[in-house]
């Protein structure tokens, strides 16, 4: 507390205007803070709803990519397992084309031993035998006949022999074809659909991506845009306390000065009261008249009673 006992009242006076005007300077630059925090701090909140609501659209958009992912992953692994069934029979066509291939080569090399159908062959060597056994014919006729004979036979055991090749030929075709009748085609057809399906849920979820990519961006930008609003603020926020406590501090002290200028006036007051009352009294009674303010102020100071 200023000890105001020596101050005159004329320093009074101008301690209690330049701290008035002191006050009034730093109240002043008080508004001003708060009107600029509060200017940034509308900012601010925009900023971190936008950011706060762009996050949330990541999440979210983030939650349905990777449900994209995971069903373009199941349909991928159906369709490797639908590859891997149609790569096994591929090649258990293939062995089966290898076998009759194998067996088309046999039999055309006993064809070609054979040289007639069984029946064609079966009845020259008929003809041949009852020859042989019945007619009467030369001896090196006779001999020549029983070389045919052989021959016939040997062509005629390679013909009966093709003829079992090609109905083991056709078996292992007609199983093969009544095996994968039309599976092929389906599996073909479903890799196909299923491939088709894959790709949509691929390009949906990289486009979202794409998306999330760009919200991450605007919602960093706002987060970044934040810390420089805090970064701008936190300064003019430790402004504000000292300023708050020295405004604080000079009114007390204002209040000071204003008491020790009221208590002077009281003093001036009083005083020119009684010189007021002085003059009324000896007004009294010198003339025996006095006004109404007079009689006021001598009723007031019990100099006069009624």
């Amino acid at each position: 507390m200023t000890d105001t006992s020596s101050i005159s009242e004329k320093d009074l006076k101008l301690k209690v205007n330049e701290l008035r005007t002191q006050i009034t300077h730093d109240e002043r630059e008080l508004r001003s803070l708060f009107n600029e925090l509060r200017l940034h701090r509308t900012n601010m909140t925009e900023l971190k709803e936008k950011r706060d609501a762009l996050n949330a659209q990541v999440k979210e958009m983030v939650t349905k990519a990777r449900d994209l992912k995971e069903k373009r992953d199941a349909i991928n692994t159906k369709i490797s397992e639908l590859k891997n069934v149609k790569n096994a029979r591929i090649s258990a066509s293939q062995q089966i084309s290898d076998e009759i291939t194998k067996l088309k080569a046999e039999r055309d090399a006993l064809n070609q031993v054979s040289r007639g159908t069984v029946d064609m062959i079966s009845k020259a060597y008929a003809a041949e035998l009852d020859t042989f056994l019945n007619a009467d014919v030369p001896l090196q006729h006779e001999i020549d006949v029983f070389g045919r004979l052989l021959q016939l036979e040997e062509r005629l055991k390679a013909a009966m022999k093709a003829d079992e090749v090609h109905r083991k030929i056709q078996e292992t075709y007609d199983a093969a074809v009544s095996q994968h009748a039309g599976s092929g085609e389906n599996i073909g057809s479903n890799i196909k659909e299923l491939a088709e399906i894959s790709q949509q849920y691929h390009v949906e979820m990289i486009d979202l991506y794409k998306k999330v990519d760009e919200m991450r961006k605007d919602a960093d930008l706002c987060h970044a845009q934040i810390k420089e609003k805090f970064g701008i603020t936190e300064p003019l926020r430790a402004k504000i306390d000292p300023l708050k406590l020295r405004i604080s501090q000079l009114r007390d002290e204002l209040n000071g000065y204003l008491e020790k200028l009221n208590d002077i006036q009281l003093i001036k007051d009083e005083k020119k009261q009684q010189e007021q009352r002085v003059v009324a009294k000896e007004k009294l009674e010198k003339t025996g008249k006095m006004s109404l303010q007079d009689l006021k102020l001598l009723m007031e100071n019990g100099d006069l009673e009624l």
